[in-house]
């Protein structure tokens, strides 16, 4: 049993009566298939792949793999420690009409907040900031995209994926000076006149 119990919002409730009276099992076939890209699995994977690539062939990016392997890692673990102290029941458990009409059952009933998914997402898009322009907004698009397939499979209120998205962003900056932070040796030495 968690500590706080968490209510979805009228705003919520409408959208997910909304997507469930709405939804085709074509569209929640496509979205169930899209959300993997969210996975925490297969993001550590990929980081870890980025990690272990920047070991071998671009040792000028090891800092960057370092912090979104630090990140992915955070963004992994965390959304699991917060469903162990809030309870809400997910969308998909309170719609009947919706899964006649192809929305399968996600996880654990009770555990809708946050949505894990979003704040890998919120993360990724973050750690975009780092990219240049071009790439940085199609990075932060795919992680809204893939963000809001949890409301759409109806694992998620959307109140849990913006949530879990601004958290997302906000465990990215505040791993930023931590793991980018150019250490004491790379620095340059102080020069010995005014600073």
């Amino acid at each position: 049993m968690a500590l706080v119990a968490i209510k979805p919002t009228r705003i919520d409730a409408a959208i997910a009566n909304e997507i469930a009276h709405n939804t085709t099992s074509g569209l929640e076939h496509v979205a169930q298939t899209l959300t993997w890209g969210a996975d925490e699995h297969v993001l550590v994977a990929l980081a870890t792949a980025g990690w272990l690539y920047t070991r071998l062939q671009q040792p000028q990016k090891r800092r960057i793999a370092d912090h979104l392997l630090m990140v992915s890692l955070a963004t992994a673990v965390l959304p699991h420690a917060l469903k162990s102290l809030f309870d809400q029941t997910r969308p998909d458990r309170l719609t009947v009409s919706g899964h006649r009409r192809g929305i399968p059952y996600s996880g654990r009933p009770r555990d809708a907040f946050p949505s894990g998914h979003a704040v890998h997402m919120g993360a990724l898009a973050s750690a975009a900031g780092l990219l240049p322009p071009v790439p940085r907004r199609l990075v932060r698009c795919l992680a809204v995209a893939l963000s809001l397939t949890r409301v759409v499979v109806l694992a998620h209120w959307a109140s849990d994926v913006v949530a879990g998205f601004t958290l997302g962003v906000v465990v990215e900056r505040l791993f930023r000076p931590f793991t980018l932070a150019k250490s004491r040796q790379q620095r340059p030495p102080a020069s010995r006149g005014w600073p």
